[in-house]
């Protein structure tokens, strides 16, 4: 999924095949990655440093989104779930060496966001943020359709906070 190469610390969009493993039946999908100059991220501290440390702006959204699809009867992104793990409101489902996987179903769209970490020698690694939606109905494309340019931006601004924090190990020279 992740195209090898690219400039250093520069996010690009990566292609999505589906139908994807993560979530067999969606039928919309992005993904970011960034590539790093380093060989020693985990992809749970990864995770949580991600999505765990949402610039201001970014909860603002996110307040007003919960806000919006209570209205609804749509689960918010302050899940609470007892017995599980969350990173940034969202579920872990899963996770592996390379890889945390996050999301829920609803009603109107179920999604999972994957935070990947990949090797690419020479002490280089990718990171990715691949999302993953199956809409239901008709308000769930209506969701996508008003939210993707809003999640484009979060996605793209996480991604290159991340790079700019740690884009380069601290390995001794």
């Amino acid at each position: 999924m992740i195209a090898k190469g690219g400039r250093m610390g520069v996010v690009v969009e990566q292609r999505v095949v589906l139908p994807h493993p993560d979530l067999a039946n969606a039928d919309w999908a992005d993904s970011y990655s960034v590539r790093l100059d380093r060989n020693d991220l985990v992809p749970m501290e990864v995770a949580n440093e991600l999505m765990g440390r949402a610039p201001r702006w970014v909860g603002a959204l996110l307040k007003i989104r919960n806000l919006i699809v209570g209205l609804f009867g749509l689960k918010s992104a302050e899940l609470e779930l007892t017995g599980q793990d969350r990173i940034g409101g969202f579920p872990v489902l899963a996770q592996d060496e390379q890889h945390v996987l996050l999301g829920f179903n609803d009603k109107h769209l179920d999604f999972r966001i994957i935070v990947a970490v990949e090797p690419e020698g020479a002490g280089h690694q990718h990171v990715s943020l691949t999302t993953l939606v199956k809409r239901h109905n008709l308000f769930g494309r209506i969701y996508i359709f008003v939210v993707t340019p809003f999640h484009r931006l979060i996605v793209k601004t996480f991604l290159k906070r991340f790079a700019a924090t740690r884009g380069v190990s601290r390995r001794p020279s």
